[in-house]
């Protein structure tokens, strides 16, 4: 960094000569750009990078070729010899510009290698394409990273290019201490300022070598293997990349250079995706420990629920609660907005629900309204959806209220229908909520399906469509299914939102609560 100007970076190169990027980045139009790069591949071999120096590897074949995007020399002028003239062969001009093109070379690579780095945005995503790419760098074909965060919070994790999990089993087997990213995870090697790699050119030779990673080397095919930290100072250390080749090699020292400056940079990438996962962990457990952790066991009906959260969290709830008199209580709702603020109104209103449902349950229209007004005073800028229904078991009777919610639906052998609610607004709308209340009685072997706008959303349907598509679901759950509120409640997740639609990160949640009456 140019201590004179921040804003101008220099590359790491000799005293004698500095360059500022911004040159060698003006230059490349005339020296050309080095695109080896761009269709490497997990399992094939890497293309080696178009550098003026082709290393002398052992193991690898030079693929580097001459260096294309030199300037070609220019003419001797009249009265000139060719041996004097400023851009002859052995001039050291010429020699200068061949540096100058191989460092625009690599610069342009890394630049191409990070900017892919930088378009994941998810963590398992970004270790394969830190592998992919520093396999590239190295000339490896296959590879693995231990992602072992030093702060113990996780995630831990293990992932291969090139070898499939039977691979990595095998591998875990050898002795912790006896494998490379063992040495750089356990001990100060790996940390920042610690030594940095561990290059093992000839594994077959080496005499110390543990018979186990002797056995397992031998039996995958890899014969030299080189480890890095993926650790800075800001970052700490997250874990160790290893590289394995088939045959005896190892880098050469510009190689070496170029995946460190890779791999420090991918370490603050992988960093940040780090604390993004750990957050939307946090947030998802937080939803889910705000929710019901079993559902009650009442005679005469059978529960099932089914809940996704969104990345960010959202606001969905269901609640199902023993009441007096052997009834029922059955609640779904959702919270405007998304996080932790979203969450945290959602547990609020699902436990005031409760209390109000224990003192006057028999009267949905009551709990709902007694709830608006507590959503009215203690938090004025949000809204809610909700929806309560009254059960008795012994006599498969609902009596439910619903405010701003979708209506529920009624599957049976016979019928598959939406009961019919009265239109009213969420709570928190109005200056007064007030409902009427609905009354149904459920045959035997038929079930209520309590749902969040959510299921319909997640469809990217218009509303009515995508009313059409639940009913559709509901109505083909075939019959062997119709016993099981899971069942059902998975049917017709797996059918409304086909194609892992119900499993993917959404902005919206979903919320399914099944009710089977006996």
């Amino acid at each position: 960094m140019d201590t004179r100007n921040p804003g101008r970076t220099m590359l790491d190169i000799p005293l004698r000569v500095r360059v500022h990027v911004e040159t060698l980045l003006a230059a490349q139009n005339d020296m050309g750009v080095c695109d080896a790069f761009e269709q490497y591949a997990p399992v094939g071999k890497p293309d080696a990078m178009n550098a003026p120096h082709p290393p002398k590897v052992a193991g690898i074949d030079s693929t580097v070729p001459a260096p294309a995007h030199t300037v070609a020399p220019a003419p001797a002028a009249s009265g000139t010899s060719a041996v004097t003239a400023p851009f002859a062969p052995n001039a050291p001009g010429a020699l200068l510009q061949d540096r100058l093109a191989g460092w625009v070379s690599d610069l342009t690579t890394l630049h191409e290698l990070t900017e892919r780095l930088t378009r994941t945005d998810a963590l398992p995503d970004a270790l394969q394409e830190l592998l992919r790419a520093g396999s590239a760098l190295v000339g490896a074909r296959r590879g693995l990273v231990v992602l072992e965060p030093d702060d113990g919070l996780g995630p831990d994790t293990t992932i291969g290019l090139g070898l499939a999990r039977a691979d990595l089993g095998h591998i875990e087997t050898v002795p912790r201490s006896a494998m490379p990213y063992g040495r750089l995870l356990d001990t100060a090697a790996g940390l920042p300022g610690g030594d940095g790699e561990i290059a093992q050119p000839d594994l077959l030779a080496e005499d110390g070598l543990d018979p186990r990673h002797r056995e397992v080397a031998a039996r995958l095919g890899y014969a030299a293997c080189y480890a890095l930290p993926l650790a800075t100072d800001s970052a700490g250390r997250l874990g160790a990349a290893v590289w394995l080749y088939d045959e005896p090699a190892e880098p050469s020292e510009r190689r070496r250079h170029l995946v460190g400056l890779y791999c420090r940079y991918a370490t603050e990438h992988l960093a940040r995706l780090l604390e993004v996962e750990r957050t939307r962990a946090c947030m998802a457990t937080m939803a889910e420990e705000l929710l019901p952790s079993r559902l009650p066991r009442v005679a005469g009906v059978r529960l099932a629920a089914r809940h996704r959260t969104g990345p960010r969290g959202g606001g969905d709830w269901y609640d199902a609660l023993p009441l007096p008199d052997a009834a029922l209580g059955l609640a779904v709702g959702s919270v405007t907005g998304s996080g932790p603020s979203a969450i945290a109104a959602m547990g609020r209103l699902r436990a005031s629900l409760r209390a109000y449902a224990v003192m006057e349950g028999e009267d949905p229209v009551a709990v709902l309204s007694d709830l608006e007004l507590l959503l009215r005073l203690t938090e004025p800028a949000r809204s809610a959806t909700a929806l309560f229904a009254y059960c008795e078991p012994a006599l498969r009777k609902i009596t439910l209220a619903g405010a701003g919610h979708c209506p529920p639906l009624l599957i049976g052998e016979r019928r598959t229908e939406f009961v019919e609610t009265s239109v009213s607004a969420p709570l928190g709308m109005l200056a007064c909520w007030e409902a009427p209340s609905v009354e149904l009685c459920a045959e035997p072997g038929e079930t209520v399906l309590l749902y969040t706008d959510g299921l319909l959303h997640r469809t990217g349907d218009a509303t009515d469509r995508a009313f059409a598509r639940l009913h559709s679901a509901a109505a083909g759950v075939p019959k062997g299914l119709r016993d099981d509120p899971g069942a059902i409640a998975d049917h017709v997740l797996r059918t409304v939102l086909p194609e892992g639609l119900d499993a993917a990160d959404s902005e919206e949640d979903v919320v399914l609560l099944a009710a089977h009456f006996e």
